[in-house]
């Protein structure tokens, strides 16, 4: 017999997107992003965050410290010394030394509290959102994992929480005691004098200019960066994925090209990001020295020209001389003023940044999930001699749909049968473009459906409907007489069993993997199914056996023995129905045919939808339908159809020209 022929196309190549940018979406940052994060994290440490806020509070005073003790020691210690000696201050020199030292060590303190309970704050609210992502995840439907790439998925459980905790635990009390620092400093600042406080305030205006101008740019580039590191990681995840087709089809150069495309753009979002940041704290700094020079320049001005000094501290007085200490005091301050400024513009992009990425966080937490108005669910029951059902809660082996009805306040049962029913069903995954297009078949319990033709033409997407990983544009499906959208997700699932063409494995024992098919399996009936399967015997070939560790997918298993593992865990779930989606297509023939006789087996007396490109799997179905263009356009017994000589006829003695 000749190989049989597949009707798959063939992959595209990549082309890399040289030379075009990757505009930065608008809305990056969704309207109130803070609000809502800072909203959570009261919500879980409301106490903790209170004395956070008291600490910083007392911490920010510590650096006017200095100041007042340095304004007083000008002008009231050392002046008294020189008059009357300095051991008469002697005693009021050291209560001043203690004060300030008690005052530093009250400081010292409470930045340790805050910053400990920051540690604590910020590491239990990352594990909240990442629990809560995760749990978001399960619930969402099949549609947001087919139009998002798991790369960016994946950028925001990392990239973007970390990004999270950086603003939490450091940009935003960096820059509340900043704020806190500032306020307090120009209190001080009026109560010594308004006129100086004026300079300080014209040129704070300036640099508050240059931070709008030039942070504004950082930020918006820090965020830039955020998106174009998550399409970078995303294109890398499908490179490392699929390694093998890149290798086989010696894609190795095009992947380089394609992955400088987005290294390209990282390169140059974070390149301005840094640009911008870098050069703001310089001029920054220079502002401060400017002002730092006029000041002197003006206390000087005051001193010797004996003008008149006005401040909080005594403008009801009617003012009074500009004194050297508070001239000093504001030098310092000044300086201090200038270097709390450039600190916090310093924020402003990682602020930005983390703002980005909370918000990407509370977009997944936002996305709809999978709707589910079903109400008829599936239970275990007993059956007597007439054939009524009772419900009950052992496991029977026995299946009922229990339906309850409104209208009448009744409560009705009927058996699991595996009959389907799709009647006109139209479907597009986007309403612009139609998939299906009046798809009609029944399935009797116990029948084989199998679907043929070329790829595209809507096979799997009639499996998907029937799981309701979508719902339907038009037309009903109906299940054992139930339209399928009364019958809850969950239980409508449960009730079938699918092998998908590509098979996935996850970390743990063969036994494990073998009975996620139902966790409530014994280790005999888990070896039963693989004995059904055919793949009891290589399980035993294995260095453990049963208890052999499975990673990465699999990895140490063919892609043969994988799909068999598939089969056995679909043969563990004893479902009344089952989907086949290319079951046997990384097969060999020899196994193949034992495969055949295992589900041969397993689908006796289920209701089975079998999708194959190799003709021969499909030559004992009940039912082929040949699909063209989401449309059935032969249906029938492998003998009806030959004798039709239409398009089966056409794809059958095609794959078989040389018998």
């Amino acid at each position: 017999m000749a190989e049989e022929r597949t009707f798959e196309q063939k992959p595209r190549a990549m082309k890399p997107m040289r030379g075009r940018s990757m505009p930065v979406p608008k809305g990056m940052i969704k309207k109130g992003t803070l609000g809502r994060l800072l909203k959570t994290a009261f919500k879980y440490y409301k106490w903790q965050l209170i004395v956070v806020l008291v600490c910083i509070l007392i911490s920010s005073s510590g650096s006017l410290i200095s100041s007042i003790f340095m304004t007083t020691l000008i002008d009231n210690i050392i002046p008294k010394g020189v008059a009357f000696g300095f051991g008469q201050v002697w005693g009021e020199l050291l209560g001043l030394i203690l004060t300030m030292a008690g005052m530093y060590g009250l400081v010292v303190v409470a930045t340790f509290f805050y910053n400990r309970l920051m540690a604590t704050v910020t590491q239990g609210l990352l594990y909240r959102l990442r629990t809560e992502m995760f749990a978001k995840i399960q619930t969402l439907p099949i549609k947001y994992f087919d139009t998002h790439a798991h790369g960016e998925i994946m950028s925001t459980y990392t990239n973007d929480t970390d990004a999270t905790r950086q603003l939490i635990g450091q940009s935003i009390p960096h820059v509340l005691s900043n704020v806190l620092t500032l306020l307090i400093s120009i209190g001080v600042m009026l109560t010594f004098s308004f006129w100086l406080s004026l300079v300080v305030a014209v040129s704070t205006t300036v640099m508050l200019f240059v931070v709008k101008k030039i942070g504004g740019k950082s930020a918006k580039y820090m965020v830039a960066q955020q998106i174009s590191l998550a399409k970078e990681e995303g294109f890398v995840e499908e490179m490392m994925k699929g390694q093998k087709v890149v290798k086989v089809f010696t894609h190795e150069e095009k992947a380089k090209e394609g992955f400088d495309v987005y290294n390209q753009q990282l390169f140059k979002d974070s390149e301005k990001a840094h640009v911008f940041g870098n050069v703001l704290g310089p001029i920054i700094g220079n502002i401060g020295n400017f002002n730092y020079v006029i000041l002197t320049i003006i206390g000087g001005l005051f001193l010797t020209m004996g003008w008149t000094n006005y401040g909080f501290m005594n403008v009801f007085s009617g003012g009074g001389p500009l004194e050297i200490g508070i001239i000093v005091s504001f030098l310092g301050m000044s300086r201090n003023f200038a270097m709390i400024i450039n600190q916090t513009s310093q924020q402003i992009s990682m602020i930005a940044m983390g703002l980005a990425g909370a918000s990407r966080v509370f977009t997944l937490m936002d996305e709809t999930p999978e709707t589910d108005d079903g109400y008829v669910t599936l239970v275990n029951a007993t059956e007597d001699e007439e054939g009524n059902l009772t419900e009950t809660e052992e496991r029977t082996g026995i299946w009922a749909w229990k339906h309850y009805h409104k209208a009448d306040d009744t409560t009705t049962y009927t058996r699991l049968r595996g009959e389907i029913v799709m009647d006109m069903v139209d479907f597009g995954y986007v309403p612009e473009k139609q998939v299906l297009t009046d798809v009609t078949l029944y399935a009797k319990p116990g029948q084989k459906i199998a679907f043929v033709g070329a790829t595209g033409a809507g096979k799997t997407t009639i499996t998907n409907l029937i799981n309701r990983f979508y719902d339907i544009a038009d037309g009903k499906i109906r299940y054992d007489g139930i339209n399928v959208n009364k019958i809850k997700k969950a239980d409508l699932r449960r009730s079938l069993g699918i092998v998908l063409q590509e098979t996935n494995l996850f970390t743990g024992t063969v036994m494990d993997n073998i009975r996620y098919g139902r966790l409530d399996a014994t280790d005999e009936e888990c070896i039963e199914a693989a004995r059904l399967a055919n793949a009891d015997d290589f399980i035993r070939r294995l260095p453990n056996g049963y208890d052999t560790m499975l990673t990465g997918n699999g990895a140490n298993l063919s892609q043969g023995q994988r799909q068999l593992l598939a089969i056995a865990r679909a043969a563990v779930a004893n479902p009344p129905a089952m989907i086949l989606d290319e079951a046997t297509s990384s097969i060999d023939t020899r196994t193949e045919a034992l495969v055949t006789d295992g589900m041969d087996k397993l689908m006796k007396g289920r209701t089975v939808f079998v999708i194959a490109h190799r003709l021969s799997t499909v030559r004992n179905s009940n039912a082929i339908m040949v699909l063209e263009k989401g449309k059935i356009i032969e249906r029938g017994t492998h003998e009806q159809l030959l004798e039709k000589k239409g398009t089966y006829y056409q794809l059958y003695t095609g794959a078989f020209e040389l018998e």
